[in-house]
């Protein structure tokens, strides 16, 4: 029992202080993930906090946030360019080079909303490309992430039923024809019935398979670093959310800069 506690805080240090826990292999070189979530701040009516989380090495497991307050019940940010702006600048500083391709993952929003993420926060998104640079065109990914969903897979053995595996992925017939999505099982559970997770990929200009996106965003689920495991949604989604919600709960303002390529809000 003590040896696990002494782990884990380790493993917090570790991560506060800049360093990795652990990889998986990223076969995507020059690949930037940028997580983005809001939280409504509890001590200012009318605000709520957006929270962007960007890699910025190849492994992806070194994360550069920022943070903005926004109007209430505008999930779009206007501080949304700003934030990708400076990660981008930031991406560059340490690798000497501009990423490739850029995938978002934007957590804690529904079917429902779908219009107004590709209304408002994509152009937002690309509109930050032009503000880098003239010449910066990177292939841009932008997959809307849902946790809030009523559909359940089952894995047939035999006679009987069972959960499905973890990395199950179910791509058709039980997708919406007039959408680009899938559904993606990440976790094991000892009770009860997985949830899987829904990926509506709005735009896709990476040129990847869609195959490689789904183990892609498999991937990016083992690298939390509060959790031994595999987690419901990819890590830099959870790094967003976590940061939100420290600063709309606890902070109230903007954290200093100088932590901004740190997880010191594990």
């Amino acid at each position: 029992m003590l040896m696990s506690v002494s782990t884990k805080i380790a493993i917090q240090l570790n991560c506060k202080l800049g360093g990795s826990a652990w990889a998986v292999e990223i076969p995507v070189k020059n690949l930037m993930v940028i997580g983005y979530d809001s939280y409504h701040d509890s001590s200012k009516k009318g605000l709520s906090v957006g929270a962007v989380c960007c890699s910025f090495n190849n492994t992806l497991t070194k994360y550069y946030s920022r943070v903005k307050f926004q109007v209430s019940n505008q999930e779009m940010g206007d501080g949304l360019r700003a934030n990708i702006v400076a990660a981008i600048r930031h991406y560059h500083k340490v690798n000497n080079q501009m990423p490739d391709r850029i995938f978002v993952y934007r957590d804690g929003i529904g079917v429902g909303d779908l219009n107004n993420i590709m209304n408002l926060e994509l152009p937002e998104v690309k509109k930050s490309f032009a503000e880098v640079g003239p010449n910066f065109s990177p292939r841009l990914t932008f997959i809307v992430v849902n946790k809030r969903i009523c559909t359940r897979l089952f894995e047939k053995q035999g006679p009987n039923v069972r959960n499905p595996t973890p990395g199950t992925v179910a791509d058709q017939v039980i997708t919406r024809p007039e959408f680009y999505d899938f559904f993606l099982v990440s976790q094991s559970v000892r009770q009860g019935t997985v949830s899987p997770t829904q990926y509506n990929v709005i735009l896709d200009d990476s040129g990847l398979r869609p195959d490689h996106i789904q183990r892609l965003t498999y991937k990016l689920t083992h690298l939390y670093y509060n959790w031994p495991g595999t987690i419901r949604v990819p890590a830099p989604c959870l790094y967003a959310h976590k940061l939100a919600f420290l600063t709309g709960q606890s902070l109230h303002q903007p954290p200093n800069e100088r932590l901004a390529d740190t997880l010191f809000f594990l």
